[in-house]
């Protein structure tokens, strides 16, 4: 989540401002069709896989944002509405490198999510620095949320018998939340777990986690390069994962199937 300074500009919305974007709707609308065709085993499973957790990785991007915005919205940043950041569209909340590339980049390459949309929220309207600090709690604890969803055909025990291929995209795409939120939750500048505690710092500690905070992101990720930390962090993943009855094998035959391209 992104950090920005605007003014204020209270007055009547339109529908518009909070009604879902067609991008979003034709999300939804892919993520149903390639679910029913991993379910089905309709043509070939691998991309069907890779459509379906794309979709569904899209549109949890989308909801970890609108969470931010939302928040940011009901807690005083009227703002927030004007700029289109409650119709879920993702366009909305792009940044080239951040929202697209990135984010992209770690899934086919590491399996892991990363949420890098920009949600830029006025704090001096927000009304006390405890919102301040929920507004970025709301995206990575709507990861979680969604993950523990996601989990739940497994937990009641759906998943026995056929279907397989389709269940083996879900584990894969609860996974990709829980690294997502994992992520989001670290303590960095640039971070929502970072700023989560920003607006409690003391001026100067502030002075300095905004000189730090463009590059936060780019840092947490070249430090999941090293061997340990890249260790460490899964761990916490999987050990989050059976706490919540996710099963990892599962997940990793999610991800062999959603690299379609590698067979």
């Amino acid at each position: 989540m992104s950090y920005g300074r605007y003014g204020s500009s209270v007055g009547r919305l339109p529908r518009e401002a909070f009604r879902p974007s067609a991008i979003f709707l034709g999300l939804l609308a892919l993520l149903a069709v390639s679910g029913w065709m991993a379910w089905a085993d309709y043509g070939d499973a691998r991309f069907n896989v890779f459509l379906f957790v794309a979709a569904g990785w899209t549109i949890s991007l989308c909801l970890h944002e609108y969470s931010h915005a939302l928040v940011a919205f009901k807690g005083g940043d009227d703002d927030i509405a004007h700029r289109g950041y409650l119709t879920l569209n993702p366009l909305k909340y792009s940044h080239p490198l951040l929202s697209i590339v990135l984010p992209l980049v770690f899934v086919l390459i590491g399996g892991i999510g990363l949420p890098g949309g920009a949600v830029w929220v006025n704090h001096g309207a927000i009304r006390s620095r405890f919102v301040d600090s929920l507004i970025s709690f709301a995206g990575p604890a709507m990861n979680l949320v969604l993950a523990i969803l996601l989990v739940l055909p497994f937990t009641f025990g759906l998943d026995s018998g056929e279907h397989q291929t389709f269940f083996a995209a879900l584990a894969f795409l609860a996974f990709l939340q829980l690294t997502a939120s994992v992520l989001n939750f670290v303590p960095m500048p640039g971070v929502d777990g970072g700023n989560l505690l920003y607006p409690w710092l003391s001026p100067q500690w502030q002075r300095g986690f905004n000189h730090v905070a463009p590059w936060g992101m780019l840092i947490l990720i070249a430090l999941l390069w090293s061997p340990r930390i890249n260790s460490w962090f899964f761990s916490v993943v999987y050990w989050i994962g059976d706490l919540i009855g996710l099963p990892s094998y599962q997940a990793a035959v999610g991800y062999e199937l959603f690299r379609f391209w590698d067979r």
